[in-house]
């Protein structure tokens, strides 16, 4: 029997379903997921449409379950891996609830946080960029390109 190996590509490919999921509800295909312990405790997609709701973003969703799992507001101890970039205001939540770790897929040049400060998320937040950027462009290529 072959013991798992828990990587940034084992956790990004996850969020990659989530967003699978946002796409196929006519979202933006963003999706989420929150590690403790190499544990998936919350996951989550983009809901803006579905619950028209500017803030239904796959991250902020994710942040509130990831909470409630873990009975506090911190969350210094887990990974959130989403397949975009955040904005400013996912950014802003995760400053807010001290995440330990930051991973995303493909960055966001048009509404990404980095576009309006790269010391937006807690500094204490490590980040690591561009993990199955490949994969994660494409689906959101692939919306854009049916809505036209």
């Amino acid at each position: 029997m072959s013991e798992l190996i828990f990587t940034d590509d084992f956790f990004m490919k996850e969020a990659l379903k989530e967003a699978r999921q946002a796409f196929e509800k006519d979202e933006v295909p963003v999706g989420s997921v929150i590690v403790s312990n190499e544990k998936i405790i919350a996951r989550s997609h983009n809901l803006v449409e579905t619950l028209i709701d500017a803030t239904a973003h796959a991250e902020i969703l994710a942040i509130t379950a990831a909470e409630n799992y873990m009975g506090s507001k911190y969350l210094n101890e887990c990974t959130l891996y989403v397949t975009l970039e955040p904005c400013i205001m996912c950014a802003g939540a995760m400053y807010l609830s001290r995440l330990g770790r930051l991973v995303f897929g493909t960055k966001d040049p048009k509404n990404g946080f980095q576009k309006f400060s790269d010391r937006v998320l807690h500094p204490s937040t490590k980040l690591s960029m561009k993990v199955m950027e490949g994969e994660c462009s494409t689906l959101l290529k692939n919306f854009f390109l049916k809505k036209r």
